[in-house]
């Protein structure tokens, strides 16, 4: 196959081995199957290495806020001369249906009631619970994941568009390693980049399929919520988000992420205006507060002196998941960031989101509360019953039209599903052909087919826990490699800064 590298066939190699491996039952390998020996692994990094997520996750957040307030701020991701290839309105769209649309949806108002009956500290079911339900809800989704983002995203667009690099994670650590990284080192970079892609996007091409079959269960009994309707569901988006991807960035891509927004925010409207307004709005504000007046304490928290694994369990499953999709979305959002200054990517990468987020979490998840808090709707009984795929259905059925919306909801997550996957094929075709802006279509046909096929070998081998411990795994190694590329991103701007002064000196009339 043309075009491709020493880095598409060593990932494509591990990425079938892992899927054959999957496929064997428990039975033929009592301990050695994918589920046993992935939980081992899994446990082992969470006991030795969960403080390394928490301070990693918040380094480079500081990292990416600090830029803001620096002289380097208004250096543009390209030649000075570069304008922005896309509108706001549809950067915005893109980056956000790339970076956590589904997850959005699936957890929107699962995560929330979750933390309302088993919250971080004290009892559940109080008042309290519930504003730690949102305020934990708003921070696992708000800025430390598109901190970790806009970090990844804006070294590749730097490198890539204003340094002319090959838009792939090796080249970017040329600074610290030299030539080495063209050789079996770059390769190993490289291939870590795409193996937690890979199992990254899987997650959520999972979570999204569990979330459509639960849906439809919930909807329609006759239908059974089992891995053989998430089979039938991945192979029809499969087919139609590879069609998409045929179509090439600025169409198939472009178009969905701009319906994806739209049914989001008229989803989203319409749930808050049918719903109780006044007390979403009063909680969406407070709640911004607590939030920003317990940052700190939230980014550090672990429990050392108890017994506790809710942490584990919430937070750092996030980080993971966060660090596990950075290659995947930082990718991406470089890709259609080209002639913006960091100072605009940055704010706009990690506030927009942030507030989006905020706002969607206060509407789905204050309503569920609402419901439970205030009108005594045993919503989770059903959840613990159904699965967590069925909540936000159950929420929908308590509100005017909530057939209809469910309907919509299914459709939505059905469009992010779609754009996750393509942008990911996207993404993944470009690190495997040495930073490709625009990789050939039978590239993208192989790693659509090896995500679809990861999805569903997790799935089939342990369900939603088999989904979050691959996140876990594969996010491990790539988060030491995020900390290396911010060293040498850092070692690039320093040069760049005496190369404009020395340039500046050249254009100032000497004194007689």
């Amino acid at each position: 196959m043309k075009k491709t590298t020493p880095v598409f066939w060593v990932a494509v190699i591990v990425s079938i081995l892992f899927i054959i491996w999957g496929v064997i039952p428990a039975r033929v390998l009592p301990t050695g199957n994918l589920q046993h020996v992935t939980s081992l692994i899994q446990t082992s990094i969470i006991e030795k290495f969960g403080w390394f997520y928490l301070l990693s996750a918040t380094i480079f957040l500081v990292f990416a806020l600090a830029l803001i307030f620096t002289k380097y701020g208004n250096i543009k991701l390209g030649k000075d001369t570069d304008e922005p290839e896309f509108s706001s309105i549809t950067w915005f769209a893109m980056l956000f249906s790339a970076g956590m649309g589904i997850g959005l949806v699936f957890w929107g108002v699962a995560e929330p009631l979750s933390h309302y009956h088993q919250p971080p500290s004290g009892e559940g079911e109080t008042t309290e619970a519930a504003r730690l339900a949102i305020r934990y809800s708003f921070f696992h989704w708000g800025l430390h994941p598109w901190g970790i983002y806009a970090v990844i995203g804006l070294i590749l667009a730097y490198f890539n568009f204003r340094k002319n690099t090959a838009g792939v994670v090796s080249q970017i650590l040329k600074p610290i390693f030299g030539d080495r990284v063209n050789g079996s080192l770059g390769v190993l970079f490289d291939f870590i980049a795409i193996f937690a892609t890979v199992f990254g996007v899987a997650t959520s091409l999972g979570f999204g399929a569990s979330q459509i079959s639960g849906g439809a269960s919930y909807m329609f009994p006759s239908i059974q919520n089992n891995f053989t309707t998430q089979l039938m569901i991945i192979i029809i988006v499969t087919v139609l988000y590879l069609l998409s991807a045929s179509t090439g960035l600025d169409k198939g891509i472009a178009l969905l992420s701009n319906v994806n927004i739209i049914l989001a925010i008229a989803l989203m409207l319409f749930l808050l205006f049918s719903g109780p307004t006044n007390f979403i709005m009063d909680l969406f504000t407070t709640t911004i507060g607590g939030y920003l007046q317990n940052l700190t304490s939230m980014s550090f928290r672990l429990s050392p002196f108890e017994q506790n694994t809710w942490v584990q369990d919430w937070t750092i499953f996030y980080w993971a998941w966060w660090i596990a999709w950075a290659p995947f979305v930082g990718t991406f959002i470089a890709r259609v960031s080209k002639g913006r200054t960091i100072r605009e990517f940055v704010i706009g990468v990690l506030l927009v989101p942030t507030l989006f987020g905020a706002l969607w979490f206060s509407v789905f998840g204050g309503s569920a509360v609402y419901l439970e808090y205030f009108e005594h709707q045993n919503i989770m009984a059903i959840i613990n019953q159904k699965g967590q795929e069925i909540a936000l259905f159950s929420v929908l059925s308590h509100f005017p039209l909530g057939n209809i919306m469910s309907y919509i909801a299914i459709f939505l997550i059905g469009t992010f599903f779609i754009t996750s996957a393509d942008s990911a094929t996207f993404v993944l075709g470009m690190q495997s052909t040495g930073g490709n802006l625009n990789p050939p279509n039978r590239v993208k046909l192989v790693w659509g087919l090896i995500q679809s096929a990861s999805a569903a070998v997790l799935l089939w081998a342990g369900g939603l826990e088999a989904l979050q411990t691959a996140s876990i795994i594969a996010a491990f190694p790539f988060s030491i490699i995020i900390l290396l590329m911010i060293l040498s991103f850092v070692k690039i701007l320093k040069t760049e800064r005496i190369h404009r002064i020395k340039y500046a000196d050249k254009l100032e009339p000497k004194e007689d």
